[in-house]
């Protein structure tokens, strides 16, 4: 069913089986996986577009990810597995880093200790993690010589936040060499496998009623009944009650929604023909300039494209600030270190705020020290109608559209086993 943004049908023509809030990669897998269990499904998004944090746009020709680019985690990763099903063009992320220290290439010993000094960490955080106590994940790490701040910088922009605000439990996977990249761009790839879906876009639900048999979600352009319903909103969008329950939830899933705090991973898009790296997609860390940039992802899919990337304390920076700001900061950091010359031919693109759009209001959820526990908490329905998924539920792969795609398929199948085959339920009228 091709996708479209025509106004809802009112009552009684306006009944589905299911009813998901969100057309993100949470929200296309629950209703790929409820079409397929023969339930009759509604897809609803405020985004005139589908795919929520997972955006590809063309830039001088070249499909471009404003959000999402990475699929983590590869062995584990269902998106990467049904894009080798499908034939899709993945390629795999290079083990190979850059390290420029001052205005040089790290020599090889450089590169040796900066990889040791990430696997020390590692090592650490896996002690740790088996010790079951949950508390800040920067209090695992020993001392770690001369990177040791260049690690800390890198775990707190993979996390979302400073690495002394996020769990020790919900630490990301840093496995480089497990990662793959969508060739065309990751929100393209999300878009195509919303293609067989009902989303109804440009329809922002306001209210998600369960008080009676089943569900309604009033909307701007009219009401619709379910039998039980998906919700994948951002946590973020749920913190600010962009969506109203009525009657409230529960209090000990409100105190769940309300555990998450704001991930911030933005990044400021580059193009720059003439920059000194070499080989497709490698990550590469500047060091010994007045500023240290978190992170460089080089020459996106073998193009002259960059993403200057911006953790949360960078990102805090600008708020308040006129949008050319990240750029120019971006050029002046990459000049410091490069020299004025190096960058003649480098033009800033775009700047990437995901955490000031109204339908996100942050790049992901992160977990703070002494909450690992609320994940979980949210997996359980509420009411045998209300069912929520999305990056955040991810134990493995929380802020990753794969993790979101897996919440959907999760939330879906004990939908579809509540309700059995369409029209079985007698409580439903």
């Amino acid at each position: 069913m091709p996708l479209s943004s025509a106004p809802m049908p009112k009552e009684p023509s306006g009944e589905v089986d299911v009813v998901v809030l969100g057309a993100g990669s949470a929200g296309i897998a629950a209703a790929r996986r409820l079409l397929a269990a023969g339930l009759r499904v509604a897809v609803l998004d405020a985004r005139r577009r589908v795919g929520g944090r997972a955006a590809t746009v063309a830039l001088k020709g070249h499909p471009v990810d404003l959000g999402a680019h990475w699929l983590h985690n590869g062995p584990i990763n269902p998106l990467v597995r049904l894009a080798r099903a499908r034939g899709e063009p993945l390629r795999q992320a290079p083990g190979e880093r850059h390290l420029v220290i001052g205005r040089r290439f790290a020599t090889p010993r450089e590169s040796a200790s900066l990889i040791r000094t990430f696997a020390q960490a590692d090592a650490a955080i896996g002690r740790a993690m088996r010790r079951e106590e949950d508390q800040a994940a920067a209090r695992a790490l020993p001392p770690l010589g001369p990177f040791g701040r260049r690690v800390l910088t890198v775990e707190g922009l993979v996390s979302g936040r400073p690495f002394d605000e996020v769990s020790l439990h919900d630490v990301p996977d840093m496995d480089y060499a497990d990662n793959f990249f969508m060739a065309g761009g990751l929100g393209a790839y999300v878009a195509r496998l919303a293609r067989p879906v009902p989303v109804r876009l440009g329809i922002a639900a306001r209210v998600l009623d369960w008080s009676g048999k089943g569900v309604r979600v009033e909307t701007d352009a009219g009401s619709l009944r379910a039998r039980a319903a998906i919700v994948t909103l951002p946590m973020a969008v749920l913190q600010r009650e962009g969506l109203r329950f009525t009657p409230g939830l529960p209090i000990p899933v409100r105190e769940a929604i309300h555990g998450f705090v704001p991930g911030v991973y933005e990044h400021v898009i580059l193009h720059w023909p003439d920059a000194p790296f070499h080989g497709p997609d490698r990550l590469a860390m500047l060091l010994g300039g007045r500023e240290e940039p978190p992170g460089l992802l080089t020459r996106i899919d073998g193009t002259p494209f960059h993403f200057f990337e911006l953790d949360l304390p960078t990102a805090s920076r600008f708020d308040g600030r006129d949008p050319d700001a990240p750029g120019r900061y971006a050029r002046a950091v990459l000049a410091d270190q490069f020299g004025h010359r190096a960058i003649r031919t480098l033009q800033v693109c775009r700047s990437t705020a995901w955490r000031h759009d109204p339908f996100s209001g942050a790049s992901w959820a992160v977990v703070p020290p002494g909450l690992v526990a609320i994940r979980d908490r949210l997996k359980a329905p509420v009411a045998d109608r209300v069912w929520f998924a999305g990056e955040a539920l991810s134990r493995a792969q929380w802020g990753t559209v794969g993790g979101a795609w897996e919440e959907g398929e999760r939330a879906a199948s004990e939908i579809a086993a509540y309700l059995g085959p369409k029209g079985s339920d007698p409580a439903f009228s």
